[in-house]
């Protein structure tokens, strides 16, 4: 069961992977696309409601994050970025973040040294074998686009700490 702090401010997660469930469909058109779960979509209007700033800093580029961006007021959107750990300093320093007042959420290996520093560091149970052996790692119970964002999101708004 994923454990946070009432302190918590920012949610920073990783989108491929964690909202999406890290597949890439493409149509006859040659366009791709991603699947989304509506209790993961849900999860961004709740942060909304309930105050928290949201980041997003994806690996790719996707009309997804765009939508959600707008429709949510996503505070910070990072798409296209290979040194995720840069933007998450720079979105540390512009919020004066405290180590108590983030979480970052990531799968994969461009995640990892995001996940290194953040004191909360949460992934899902499919995520890559390095990402899962970092010693204060937290995992979620749901996999990658099946709830795993709405997860953390409930733990907390429900103050599981």
């Amino acid at each position: 069961m994923i454990s946070l702090p009432r302190t918590i401010k920012m949610v920073i997660t990783d989108f491929d992977g964690i909202v999406t469930d890290n597949c890439v469909y493409i149509n006859d058109n040659g366009e791709m696309t991603r699947k989304l779960n509506f209790k993961d979509i849900m999860a961004f209007s709740l942060l909304q409601k309930n105050g928290y700033k949201t980041g997003i800093i994806s690996g790719e580029k996707n009309k997804a994050i765009e939508i959600l961006s707008k429709k949510f007021n996503i505070s910070e959107v990072h798409q296209d970025i290979r040194k995720k750990v840069d933007v998450l300093n720079s979105i540390i320093k512009k919020y004066s973040l405290t180590p108590e007042e983030y979480v970052y959420i990531g799968d994969d290996v461009n995640d990892f040294d995001s996940l290194l520093i953040a004191k909360y560091a949460i992934t899902v149970p499919n995520a890559i074998k390095k990402v899962l052996e970092i010693p204060h790692i937290q995992i979620t119970e749901n996999i990658s686009g099946n709830g795993a964002f709405r997860e953390v999101v409930d733990c907390l708004l429900n103050g599981n700490d």
